[in-house]
């Protein structure tokens, strides 16, 4: 029989096109390329900015096709420790810029921020200063009375310059999300309770701990008369840095002294059910709060320890963890450094900080300031000059990396959620969580030079995908 020509190319075609791909899967995403029915989700942020927590219109499909690319096993028979939240510092400068922009933009902002929806981050954890940070636009505390005088009764206490910015953002927030959590942390102490009489450094005089003791007793009060539970604090921010203005030299011993003996049983006594949290330094000095843990009056108030990162490993937390097992461990502030190095910050922090911290058991991650001008203001004489904030604000606001580096956690890892187990092949850096509505979570960084094809692997299935050099994704099943 002869064929007619047009037919034997068309079976030719089809013979060509039904064979091509036949030697292997190709290293990409599986499944169709374009739009579909996906098992996975994946919100992708890259270092060169072309995709910015953009979720991605691809299909990824779990299989039992097996290939040779590196594999990311998921296993939530394995648990570690609930997830209180990711967010950042709500400085008391940040809080007056945000409170500052035009209203349209204002409530804009904390929607993108706050609100726990398909649409917004939802942050679900917040930092804020009890009295001025350095970055705040000046120095001050809730009991500021006349150099020579004392206040032991705390006669004079007030958080009346808290309600002009900081206490009105706050509840705009809260109405926007009320479960989220507020930890509070002091810079330094009223001056007339210090051993120099200064914001800057200093000691906090014996003679003044039952006194400083009932300041946070009467903090804690305040804000709640506001409508505003502070959820936990931390005795002093970085006590073992006393040239920042304001701050307090205070070492682990006194900590200890001050929690066990008369910040705890203040709090006892006066039904205060607000979380002691020691430390809050850098992960160099584990001691300090094996220092604190270890004494048995500070150990029954303090619930646990929290860390910065500007000196020591992440793996330090850890440490802690293992000594003190039935103590919390959280991660309460990382700055970037302005101008900023947009790929190299989102690396460094998401590997260090997001994936990291958790992974060393963490329940919290928080970025420094949220909010700051393009020339890093406000801030003390002497207080941070680069620090960048997640949002840069003038007439309007602009997203920063730490921005994006908390919205690749905040948005899917709800509070209540628990970290489960995940191996770390080669330069595929991650961490995964189970959601309190059964969802996975896996956070991957690709820290090598050349984008990497890989397979999350879960209960038996596989789905293929790739991240570029330095790319950071969030894949939800």
């Amino acid at each position: 029989m002869i064929v007619p020509i047009k037919t034997f190319l068309l079976v030719l075609i089809c013979c060509v096109c039904s064979c091509k791909g036949s030697d292997g899967p190709s290293p990409g995403p599986q499944g169709p390329p374009g739009p579909g029915p996906s098992d996975v989700a994946l919100w992708l942020t890259k270092g060169d900015k072309s995709a910015l927590f953009a979720k991605q219109n691809v299909t990824l499909n779990f299989g039992t096709q097996l290939n040779a690319w590196p594999n990311i096993t998921v296993d939530e028979g394995q648990t570690y420790q609930e997830i209180d939240g990711f967010g950042y510092t709500l400085t008391g400068g940040s809080a007056t810029l945000i409170n500052a922009l035009p209203e349209a933009r204002k409530a804009a902002l904390l929607d993108e921020l706050f609100r726990w929806d398909s649409t917004h981050i939802g942050v679900s954890y917040l930092r804020i200063s009890i009295g001025a940070s350095d970055l705040s636009a000046t120095t001050f505390s809730y009991n500021d009375i006349p150099a020579g005088q004392t206040d032991p009764t705390l006669a004079g206490f007030s958080i009346q310059a808290e309600k002009a910015d900081l206490i009105p953002v706050l509840k705009r927030i809260l109405a926007i999300n009320p479960r989220i959590k507020i930890l509070g942390s002091p810079w330094s102490p009223p001056v007339w309770m210090k051993s120099n009489g200064s914001f800057k450094g200093g000691k906090l005089l014996p003679e003044h701990y039952a006194a400083y003791a009932q300041y946070f007793v009467k903090y804690v009060k305040a804000m709640q008369a506001e409508g505003i539970a502070i959820d936990a604090i931390t005795p002093q921010n970085e006590p073992l840095h006393p040239g920042n203005n304001p701050s307090l030299d205070m070492q682990a011993n006194e900590q200890a002294d001050f929690i066990g003996n008369h910040l705890g049983p203040a709090f006892r006594d006066a039904g205060i059910l607000t979380k002691i949290i020691c430390y809050d330094h850098n992960a160099d000095r584990p001691d300090y709060p094996a220092t604190v843990l270890q004494d048995a009056k500070a150990a029954q108030f303090t619930d646990g320890s929290a860390f910065h990162l500007y000196g020591g490993p992440i793996t330090a937390l850890t440490e802690v963890h293992n000594a003190f097992p039935d103590k919390h461990i959280y991660f309460t502030e990382q700055w970037v450094g302005g101008p900023g190095n947009f790929p190299e910050d989102l690396k460094w922090h998401i590997a260090n900080l997001i994936i990291g911290a958790p992974r060393n058991w963490s329940r919290n991650v928080l970025e420094w300031n949220l909010a700051a001008t393009a020339d890093y203001k406000p801030h003390t004489p002497g207080g941070c000059t680069t620090c960048l904030g997640a949002v840069t604000i003038g007439n309007d606001y602009t997203k920063n990396v730490a921005y994006y580096i908390i919205a690749h956690a905040a948005k899917f890892v709800r509070p209540g959620s628990v970290r489960i187990a995940s191996n770390i092949p080669g330069t595929l850096e991650n961490v995964a969580f189970r959601t309190p509505d059964g969802k996975k979570v896996l956070i991957v960084l690709n820290s090598g030079n050349n984008t990497q094809p890989f397979n999350i692997q879960y209960k038996g299935k596989q789905v293929t995908t790739e991240l570029a050099a330095g790319a950071a994704g969030t894949y939800v099943w």
